[in-house]
């Protein structure tokens, strides 16, 4: 990963949060006392603030636009957050959140790209040497609008659904650790390489 070193914007990884880091139940994570990291997240989080790899977490969390959830309690929920995985010998760059509801029509709310952009734009990360690791469409959709490849992981709530992968998504994982690996074993955050799908991309039914 020695492109750090040599004067070129960095990419980095983007990362969902519910169903990617954390467990994603049926109802709306919003405090610490609900919140449980899934296996291996933390080691991969770990594994790749050793290798020097930026790690955004972009996030929707609708239950404050609705109501359910004051927007302190999801802050201090990702405070916490952010301490664990430093605890564990990992580093979030940053953590951007969309607190809107879906029917807020926003620009930062997935699949809208406005927090990639953002997050992009105030760290100088090359989005075309970046990837976002999801587990919704939406996550896909997101990457694809703000020209950054992406890979859905299977530890999420999308598991039995169709998930129709647009241009961009380069792989299907079993989760962050698999992801984690792959890319530090075949250094994909060095690659100038235009977002492009393989052939054999095009959809995938999540069993």
């Amino acid at each position: 990963m020695g492109a750090w070193a040599i004067g070129r914007a960095p990419g980095a990884v983007f990362l969902d949060r519910d169903g990617v880091i954390n467990e994603d139940p049926s109802d709306y994570v919003t405090s610490w006392a609900s919140f449980r990291f899934l296996p291996g997240a933390l080691e991969a989080l770990s594994f790749l603030t050793a290798h020097a790899i930026p790690l955004v977490v972009v996030t929707n969390q609708g239950a404050v636009g609705r109501g359910l959830a004051s927007r302190e309690a999801v802050d201090g929920l990702h405070r916490r957050m952010r301490q664990a995985i430093e605890d564990e010998g990992g580093r979030l760059l940053e953590v951007l959140t969309c607190f809107h509801s879906p029917q807020a029509g926003c620009s930062c709310r997935k699949p809208a790209p406005g927090l990639l952009q953002e997050a992009a734009a105030r760290h100088g990360i090359d989005a075309r040497r970046s990837i976002l690791v999801g587990d919704h469409a939406n996550d896909l959709e997101a990457a694809r609008l703000a020209g950054i490849r992406s890979i859905i992981v299977l530890s999420g709530r999308t598991v039995g659904q169709q998930i129709p992968l647009p241009s961009g998504c380069i792989g299907v994982y079993r989760d962050l650790l698999s992801v984690a690996h792959w890319l530090i074993d075949d250094s994909h955050l060095v690659s100038d390489e235009a977002c492009g799908t393989p052939p054999a991309l095009t959809q995938y039914a999540v069993e």
